[in-house]
């Protein structure tokens, strides 16, 4: 592995047409991968009770989501699998193998029989679609940045990859579009029933003019010109991990940059959005809209850091991305339930409740996946607390005593009809009913953004919004920068899509698991907060400079 060389960076100029086009086909990726996420997230409940109607409602939903996190866990196996593959045959013809994969399996989905018609045959075909899914997106990313930079200017790279970022906007814009359009056309309960799958259906659209346009594009330069000196890897799997030399480079882009960054990308967007959901109980239609506007506002952030990455460094901004967040996440989400809830967050502060029971029949409630039924009244009643979004404490009671739940000054033993006597208490002393609580933010509208708080809370998130712009602009470039190309797709992949797909991916789920098992509404705010910590401090003493590294010429 030689040195790379800098070189004074290019004068800036206009985009080519081809350039364009390079960007345009490889961020259509990007667009599939956001598509699908919030097409199967919105719809989970209506998967489930299509594809899984054999088991209850609370087991279909969680079968629903583990299949969806079942795409997650296979990325970094795709990421192997489809970057070795690049390394070997190129990357157009990769990541043009990927698309189709992608595109097929949600098309796919909109045409498979329910378990009503063919049995549990509908939901194993399910979960491998899903698979294959989760294989191909770990291929997409590494091979879209890849040939992008490859096709960048020098100089310019953090620029032109950024593009590539800002297509989450669109693939949220897009789903909800043509899910709110199809529920209009067809109504709820014709929706529920069939409707469900015309937006999968559409995907193929997606998929036709984005094969379409890749088989136009000719293989990224660099790759080219590997071919042409004949020193393209021969083994690109022993190259990247077998030798310690790169494996090094791999787990310090992983716990250096990418870690943080995937934690960082997940609270801004998806724990905020469960954070208002599930804890805060803004109605599903507000919330989503509070998210859609801090992404529009945002968005073009992603493009800026993008390009002062390009003067100023990559690890600057991506590290500053992590430190600010961590230093910011407890008060911004303290202000956004002053502003999304005020009475659950007056109630939190002003009554106090407890959990009084024998610590030998207490457990824990960490439940990550979502797949745990407790049994213990201890465990019960630490769960019902947490998912009303009640802060309480435990208070160990005499060997064998029966667990009780002090609310102030009241007393709620354990009983069968726990959760009717307990709710009445806690609303006496203060806590507010979701059903008519009246304070919590309501959106009429896609446009009813100018009541205050309202607004407020749009602001707020935008904060947490720009955190991800900081964080995932340069994160491409970076990536791309820190391995040799003969074994660069393989290399950047992997750590990519283990800190996102692993650390990011699993972060709603275990942080909401840390904030049952503590009580406090704001405690799994310390996942992310310790993971962009750590790769702050990783990053700074160990990740080197590369936006002046000269990619064409290292082998």
């Amino acid at each position: 592995m030689s040195v790379t060389t800098a070189t004074a960076p290019a004068k800036a100029r206009p985009m080519s047409r081809e350039e364009k086009k390079v960007i345009f086909a490889s961020s259509l990726g990007t667009v599939f991968e956001w598509y699908d996420f919030y097409l199967y997230g919105s719809l989970a409940a209506i998967i489930g009770a299509q594809f899984f109607s054999a088991y209850p409602p609370a087991t279909r939903d969680i079968f629903a989501l583990l299949a969806f996190a079942a795409g997650f866990l296979v990325r970094p196996f795709g990421a192997i699998v489809f970057g070795r593959v690049g390394d070997l045959v190129g990357r157009k013809y990769t990541f043009l193998v990927t698309i189709l994969i992608m595109g097929l399996s949600t098309f796919i989905v909109g045409i498979l029989p329910n378990a009503a018609t063919i049995g549990i045959a509908a939901p194993i075909i399910l979960i491998a679609l899903r698979l294959l899914q989760g294989l191909a997106l770990g291929g997409e990313y590494g091979g879209a940045a890849t040939y992008v930079a490859e096709h960048a200017p020098h100089g310019r790279r953090g620029f032109y990859t950024s593009w590539i970022q800002t297509t989450a906007t669109l693939g949220l814009f897009l789903s909800l579009i043509i899910i709110l359009f199809t529920r209009t056309l067809t109504g709820e309960e014709a929706f529920r029933d069939w409707g469900w799958r015309i937006p999968f259906l559409v995907s193929i659209v997606l998929l036709g003019v984005s094969v379409w346009i890749r088989l136009q594009l000719s293989e990224s330069p660099t790759f080219k010109k590997m071919k042409e000196d004949g020193t393209t890897s021969k083994a690109p799997l022993k190259e990247a991990f077998g030798r310690w030399s790169n494996l090094k480079i791999v787990l310090l882009a992983l716990f250096g940059l990418v870690a943080g960054q995937g934690v960082v990308w997940y609270t801004g967007q998806f724990y905020a959005l469960f954070f208002l959901q599930s804890i805060l109980k803004v109605d599903g239609y507000t919330s989503n809209l509070l998210i859609a506007w801090s992404l529009v506002f945002g968005t073009g952030f992603f493009v800026f850091f993008g390009w002062l990455s390009d003067k100023i460094g990559r690890k600057p901004i991506i590290l500053a991305g992590c430190l600010i967040a961590a230093a910011s996440y407890f008060p911004l989400f303290n202000m956004i339930t002053s502003y999304a809830n005020p009475a659950l967050e007056k109630a939190i502060q002003n009554v106090r409740v407890t959990v009084v029971s024998d610590p030998a029949n207490c457990g824990s409630l960490f439940n990550p996946v979502g797949t745990r039924i407790y049994s213990a009244p201890c465990d019960i009643a630490r769960d019902f607390l947490a998912k009303s979004s009640v802060k309480y404490s435990t208070e160990a009671g005499p060997a064998g005593s029966p667990v009780q739940l002090k609310v102030n000054d009241a007393v709620v033993p354990y009983t069968a009809d726990f959760s009717k006597t307990a709710i009445a208490a806690l609303q006496a002393a203060g806590y507010p009913s979701a059903a008519t609580n009246k304070d919590i933010v309501k959106m009429s509208h896609p446009f009813d953004i100018f009541q205050p708080r309202t607004a407020a809370v749009i602001g707020l998130l935008f904060i947490l919004v720009l955190f991800v712009t900081m964080v995932y602009g340069p994160i491409a470039a970076a990536l791309v920068e820190l391995f040799p190309a003969s074994i660069r797709y393989t290399s950047m992949s992997l750590p990519y899509h283990i800190g996102n797909g692993w650390f990011g991916g699993l972060l709603p789920a275990t942080a909401f698991a840390m904030v049952a098992a503590t009580g406090d509404i704001y405690y799994g705010l310390w996942y992310p907060i310790v993971i962009a910590l750590m790769t702050f401090v990783i990053g700074l003493l160990f990740v080197p400079e590369t936006k002046d590294r000269n990619i064409d010429h290292w082998h």
